[in-house]
């Protein structure tokens, strides 16, 4: 049974209905709550229409006119051009779409129209490119569509900008009274904060801009307060909690650093020492390590799970894929060669016998380090004494999953997290605020810088003659192509000709190819040919930007480069210029989009990680960054972490004030507001504090 107004289902709101809920469902808006929180995604001044005649070119305007003509022309192959001719009594102005010939029926002459966009003079005539539209009728003079600030809202086809703005004028006339304000006045004056029911409708229906950008400030605070609350709360519940206590002098730490092949970069060397002092501190480590691509992040974890062996305690190494997890086998094979420490690899598919076997090596102390996938988070999976969890990718794994494997220990574990995608400050303040934070901006010596260029599809020839030096010289080349869910059966057709192709165009060297559609063992089988130099050339659309380390491959060529995402990108690329050799990194495509241009350019004008990282989060916000949703934070709907970072740090100043000795709320005054910000939160603070 419902429990307060806000939770009646929306089918149910005057005006709503079954079909129109159903739609609204996709919006995710299944309460009247839901509707008074969707915000709009814009909002156009129409509190004043200008004549036509009266237009600046260069400005955001909004237009009234009656529809002259449309019509639609095809300019060239994949280029359609949509023009709709509106005028009023001073002038005419000319809408225009591009490949969006559907837009034309929208419209009839003699129309009434509304639009908002930017102006143009083109060729002498004005222009409003793209615009937002409304058809509008007499009867639409009222409060809510015209003569006013509009919200325009991101919606489904099935539900029209007027429809929506009549629901949500009716929720905030019947409804915004049920919304509680959970801040205290004297919090809200500290902070220059409005009422929660003055933004709300503000966000709607602002009576001026100033009062939207009080509103605006108002609800992205309460979404990043909300999140740094949670883990300010998180981090204080770990720092109550107890520890084990590594001896950071062992035998084992000693032993293995007089068997390491190389000497680690100053960077590794600074971040051991802020493991040693979280894993000696009687507190929960609690760490995340950032470094790029071949930075040596696995050789630090190495060396944590050495100090673990040393105390008495196992060590779980969880990696998001099979190939990861056998990469990082390897790699532990030949660091802990001769040292006495015993690793073990675990993974889904493995025999059942042999599995077994391990599973009892585990159970029984026997096996000091296990490395797999989610197969070690299996309940039939037992440790003797698990004392430290190292989760690459973190946002690869649930929430639920990431816990699964830290209650399999007697006393919480030491956490060390690491990623190869560098995470920006502001997103690492929201995922990561629980966390501290290691960063290995070093890398090993002797590595070479890789050299990235950009071809066009019309230079092949040039790359191919490039290419067959590089393959003269001894290296070897991956080709990547791209494989989206939506073409993927013709994606993989044209890569498996392509791949025919480059064959026959070295024929002196030899071609394989890898991808989703093969069988793992015979996927293993080419890789393997790959990484003994019996295969010259691997062709590949699976993706293969983690796990693979071969010293040799000095050029990676990625096909169609504009449809791949900057991290992604970057990813492919570290996985060349691991050797001595000059390597390079060939991005083939010809980007028509804005932001394709702008990733080819970040590619080709920086290494850095950390700065593409930033770019790419600009680009695709934190959502697709992370490239899951299983990072336990809920989206944001108004708060962009790249633009509102003032008032992200602002957020958690005020959630570290509340629950700090600094705090001059009164006492009681303080636990009723952090009960409020608990059920306000719901379902996301017990997500976030998982763990």
């Amino acid at each position: 049974m419902d429990t307060s107004p806000l939770e009646k289902e929306i089918q149910y709101l005057k005006g709503v209905g079954p079909a129109r809920a159903s739609a609204l469902k996709k919006l995710g808006i299944e309460n009247v709550g839901n509707l008074l929180y969707y915000p709009p995604r814009a909002w156009a001044d129409r509190s004043e229409i200008k004549p036509i005649s009266k237009l600046i070119p260069g400005q955001h305007e909004t237009v009234h006119g009656i529809v002259v003509m449309a019509s639609t022309q095809k300019i060239k192959f994949k280029l359609t051009i949509t023009k709709v001719v509106i005028q009023d009594k001073s002038g005419h102005i000319t809408a225009v779409w591009y490949n969006q010939p559907f837009i034309e029926k929208q419209f009839k002459k003699g129309d009434e129209v509304i639009m908002f966009g930017k102006i143009d003079m083109f060729r002498g005539v004005l222009q409003i490119n793209n615009p937002e539209y409304e058809l509008s009728s007499p009867e639409d003079n009222d409060a809510v569509n015209v003569n006013r600030i509009v919200p325009v809202y991101p919606l489904t086809e099935s539900v029209t900008q007027k429809q929506f703005r009549k629901m949500v004028k009716f929720a905030l006339d019947n409804y915004l009274q049920y919304i509680t304000e959970y801040l205290p006045e004297e919090f809200r004056k500290k902070f220059n904060l409005e009422e929660l029911q003055k933004s709300l409708f503000a966000i709607h229906f602002p009576e001026s801009f100033d009062s939207l950008e009080k509103a605006k400030y108002r609800l992205i605070f309460d979404e990043f307060f909300t999140v740094q609350f949670a883990l300010n709360m998180k981090r204080k519940k770990m720092q109550a909690q107890q520890g084990n206590i590594f001896n950071i002098t062992g035998e084992f730490k000693e032993i293995f650093r007089q068997h390491m092949p190389f000497k680690l970069t100053g960077a590794q060397r600074r971040v051991v020492e802020e493991i040693k002092k979280d894993v000696s501190s009687g507190k929960p480590m609690n760490r995340l390590l950032q470094g790029d691509v071949g930075s040596g992040k696995t050789v630090v974890a190495m060396i944590a799970a050495v100090i673990a062996k040393d105390s008495g305690f196992q060590t779980a190494f969880l990696a998001p894929t099979e190939i990861l997890a056998a990469q990082h086998m390897r790699t532990a094979e030949k660091l802990l060669e001769g040292t006495g420490i015993k690793a073990e690899l675990i993974l889904g598919g493995a025999a059942t016998k042999n599995k077994k076997a391990a599973l009892e090596r585990l159970k029984t102390g026997e096996t000091d380090i296990v490395i797999g996938t989610h197969a070690i988070i299996q309940e039939t999976v037992e440790f003797k004494n698990l004392g430290l969890a190292v989760i690459d990718e973190q946002h690869r794994f649930g929430v639920m999953q990431r816990a699964a494997l830290l209650k399999k220990a007697a006393v919480k574990p030491h956490v060390l997290i690491m990623t190869a995608t560098p995470i920006p400050r502001t997103l690492a303040m929201t995922v990561y605020g629980d966390t501290d934070v290691s960063v290995i901006d070093e890398l090993p010596p002797g590595r070479k810088p890789i050299k990235t260029v950009l071809f066009s599809e019309a230079k092949k020839d040039r790359l191919y003659a490039f290419l067959e030096e590089r393959l003269k010289e001894g290296g070897q080349i991956y080709i990547v192509y791209p494989l989206v869910d939506v073409s993927e059966k013709l994606d993989l057709k044209s890569a498996i000709e392509s791949e025919k192709e480059i064959a026959s165009r070295f024929p002196a060297f030899k071609t394989a190819i890898v991808h989703g559609q093969m069988k793992k063992p015979e996927r293993d089988v080419i890789m393997s040919e790959f990484k003994e130099k019996k295969v010259h050339i691997l062709a590949a659309t699976t993706v293969i930007e983690v796990g693979i380390d071969i010293p040799n491959a000095s050029v990676m060529v990625i096909e169609h480069a504009e449809r791949f995402g900057l991290s992604q990108l970057h990813q492919l690329r570290g996985r060349v210029g691991r050797g001595d050799k000059q390597s390079y990194c060939i991005l083939v495509g010809d980007p028509s989009t804005e932001d394709a241009i702008k990733r080819l350019t970040v590619m080709t004008s920086t290494s850095d990680g950390f700065k593409i990282a930033e770019e790419d989060l600009a680009l695709r916000g934190p959502g697709d960054f992370l490239g899951t949703k299983q990072h336990g934070l809920p989206e944001f709907r108004l708060a962009n972490i790249i633009t509102d970072r003032k008032i992200l740090e602002l957020a958690k100043q005020a959630a570290d004030w509340l629950v700090s000795d600094n705090c001059d709320m009164d006492h009681r005054k303080i636990n009723e507001t952090i009960d409020n910000i608990k059920h306000k939160s719901g379902r996301n603070y017990d997500l976030i504090n998982i763990g």
